[in-house]
């Protein structure tokens, strides 16, 4: 018979102490790490561009490689003992 006025005030005292808590420094919290995925979302579609502009002129250095090997082998063929 006692367990249950005291549930009963375990409960109207943890209620009593969530309404005094604030939202002020839960509200700050989540702004401030809107602002850090704000920030990596940009980072992120910076290092895209980057990536795609290493990509181009990887292929650039790969073609004109190519180039210069079939260059090679063209002078090679000429040659004969």
């Amino acid at each position: 018979m006692k367990i249950r006025p005291m549930a009963l005030a375990a409960v109207a005292s943890s209620m009593l102490l969530v309404g005094c808590t604030s939202n002020t420094a839960l509200q700050q919290s989540v702004d401030d790490l809107s602002a850090k995925v704000d920030a990596l979302s940009n980072d992120v579609s910076m290092m895209k561009s980057d990536v795609s502009d290493t990509k181009d002129t990887s292929q650039m250095a790969y073609d004109e490689a190519k180039r210069a090997n079939k260059r090679i082998d063209n002078m090679a063929q000429s040659y004969t003992k």
